[in-house]
């Protein structure tokens, strides 16, 4: 129940946040619980690989590749969902760094209940 809770709220904040940013596009909200759904596979399969294969650029960078990795993750759902548009690598940047912030948000609500 909880992880159906967390992913009604991720799809929420991914309408949200595609209200907000010019570059993001959401159909509907049918395809924005897809998107919550793809972005927590791709998190859980993906990018844990990429993260393997790009260790060192993230050690380099102390943890900024991070951000480019995330910003992969939400293109690559972009590819995978056809009632989803990110414009490009600058705008899955930023849909990446605020969708995290809002996550951790809801999520800490969650947590408080």
């Amino acid at each position: 129940m909880n992880f159906i809770l967390k992913l009604v709220l991720n799809a929420v904040a991914v309408v949200v946040l595609a209200k907000i940013l010019p570059g993001v596009e959401v159909d509907n909200y049918v395809s924005a619980l897809i998107v919550a759904v793809v972005l927590a596979i791709l998190n859980t399969i993906v990018k844990p690989v990429l993260v393997i294969f790009t260790l060192p650029a993230t050690i380099v960078t102390l943890g900024l590749f991070l951000l480019v990795i995330n910003a992969a993750i939400i293109l690559l759902a972009d590819y995978f969902i056809a009632g989803f548009n990110v414009s490009g690598w600058l705008w899955a940047l930023i849909f990446s760094v605020l969708l995290s912030i809002f996550q951790s948000i809801l999520h800490s609500i969650l947590k408080k209940d």
